[in-house]
Parts: C-alpha cells; structure tokens; sequence
C-alpha cells in the first residue's frame, strides 16, 4: 500500500504530465483547424462524430458540448457504424473521426465506407503518419508524447488532448456564431445552470405575499405585517409611492431606543430610499446585489411601482447559489 505522501506524488505526477501534453496542442494549430472550423460552419447538415475504445468516450461529449453550443451534432459509434449506424449519415453532414493511433481495425474499415458516402472527414488523430491521418480531409493533430500511465499504456493525456482539442473546434465555432447568453440558456432550460440564464425575478417574487404598511401606521401594524407574511421586512409607502423599508434588523435596533416604542411610526425608523430590483433582471444577477450588500431580500419594482418581495431563500430553492 503506498502512503499518503506517494499517493499525493502520483496525483500530482499526472496531472503534470498531462498538462505538459496539453501545452504542446498550440503548436498543432495549423491550417487544417481554421478549415476545420471553416467547414463545419458552412455545414448544411450536423456534425457525425465518431471513434473507437476511449476515443468514442471523448466523442460523445465532444456531441454534447457541440449541441450546447450551437453546433448540430450526433454520435455514431465506429464499431457499430459497420453495422447499420452508417444509415444516419446524410449528404451535408461533416465527419469527425477521432483515434489516437488511426490504424485500429475498425477505424480502416469504417473510412473507405466513409469515402464513398462523400462527406468530408476531418480527423483529430495521435499519429499523422496513420492510415486515418492519410485518408481524411483535414488532419487536426492531437499527438502526446507519453501517456501519464506509468507503462505508457492507458489513454490518459491522449483522450484529454482529443478533448482540449475538440472544446478549441466548439469554442471556436461557438464565437464564430456570435453565439450569446440567450442562445446558451434556450439549449440549457434545465437545472440550475439554465435558471441562472432565464430565471426572472419576476418568476419568483409572486409567490410571496406583497407586505407594506403606509409611513404613519404604528408599531404594533408593522410588527404584524412583517410577522404575518414571513418575509422578513415590510416595504413602506407613501400613499402609493414608496418611500422605505423595515427590516427585522430595523427593529432589533428600534428597541434600544429610549423613544418609547408606542410612540413611533413607520417612518420613524424605516431605512429611506431602498435598494430595490427591477422585476425584469435575471434572478442570478439579483442574488450578486444581495451578496455585495450582504442583505436577504429586496423590494421588486414594476413599472416604477412597489410590487413585492424577492427573498434569498426564494433563489436558494431553485438552486442557484
């Protein structure tokens, strides 16, 4: 069993190695790689992305980020494309085959296939002088000079070199687009990730109840308000115009006055002039002004009008931290 300290120095080892792999991609950036970006943009079908053993892994996430980011993109399993898969290829399509060697068996197979259909084929391969390499279109280079296993036998910065290698082609292709926020957050409706792109303020603050009290109720009044609707404050209006608001932290500090509290009003010790937060804004960007001012809830504007209350625990629950 190693200890502790050689466990950690393996790690570390590892993750240097790879890092080192990952270093030299910049310097495979060749022509190849603009037409590679250039192709797939003019692409009037998707992306076929496909590959062998830990390859194939990489492949499919390279789809998923590829579909994320506006980019069309399938799958298509090199081993099971030789056995009817080849059907979902159409004319337009771009493949992309991705192999650290570019000899495997099934891979020398697949291409002559590949060929006859028609379409392009960009590879992202480990070895330019391969049987891939010599056939495809456009060649992306993703050769490491070691994997970070100790026998130099497991894919480790080889299948991470495929992937840096693929997120460049996505990045690339995604600023080309002038792919925006909007556009990410229409393909990432779900999960916490898409909320902090959609998620509106005013989905959030109507479930609340809407606390207020007019500037000259009393004590006892904005003492109810606050305890009855739960929210932790009461805004404070002037007619229908607001003009502050109490906070449980105001009347904390209200009962160390000397002012009896039978004589105080609401605008006696409501804080003027509120930070509030328009309806329309991303509830993410509300939870940064929350944090920065290191409060708990807000009073949500509409139309220049007090509408309500958006509190933190409201974001918390959808999971957006």
């Amino acid at each position: 069993m190693k200890t502790a300290d050689q466990i950690r120095q393996i790690a570390f080892r590892t993750i240097a190695e790879e890092a080192s792999a990952i270093s030299q991609l910049g310097n495979y950036l060749t022509d190849d790689f603009i037409r590679s970006v250039e192709l797939i943009l003019a692409c009037t079908g998707r992306v076929i992305v496909t590959g062998i053993g830990k390859s194939a892994n990489i492949g499919a996430k390279l789809v998923s980020t590829f579909n994320s980011t506006g980019t069309p993109a399938s799958f298509m399993h090199a081993a099971d494309a030789i056995h009817g898969d080849l059907g979902m290829i159409r004319a337009g399509d771009v493949i992309i085959c991705l192999s650290k060697s570019g000899d495997t068996p099934e891979i020398k197979v697949l291409i002559p296939l590949l060929k006859l259909m028609g379409n392009k084929l960009i590879a992202i391969v480990g070895n330019t002088e391969s049987y891939l390499a010599g056939n495809a279109d456009l060649v992306i280079n993703s050769t490491v000079n070691r994997e970070a296993c100790p026998n130099n036998l497991a894919p480790t910065a080889s299948t991470t070199a495929q992937l840096v290698m693929g997120d460049a082609l996505a990045v690339a292709l995604l600023e080309c687009r002038g792919f925006t926020r909007q556009d990410f957050a229409r393909y990432h409706p779900g999960g916490a990730l898409g909320k902090r792109l959609y998620l509106r303020v005013a989905d959030l603050y109507k479930y609340n109840e809407k606390p207020e009290v007019q500037a000259d109720d009393n004590m006892r009044a904005v003492l109810l308000e606050i305890s009855s609707k739960r929210l932790g404050a009461t805004a404070v209006l002037n007619g229908s115009k607001l003009a502050g608001i109490i906070t449980d932290g105001d009347i904390r500090r209200m009962l160390h006055r000397e002012t009896p509290v039978e004589n105080l009003k609401a605008a006696d010790i409501m804080t003027r002039d509120p930070l509030t937060v328009d309806a329309e804004i991303l509830v993410a960007d509300a939870l940064d002004i929350m944090r920065k001012n290191n409060i708990t809830q807000m009073l949500v504007m509409e139309n220049n009008e007090y509408a309500g209350v958006i509190h933190l625990h409201d974001i918390l629950k959808e999971g957006i931290i």
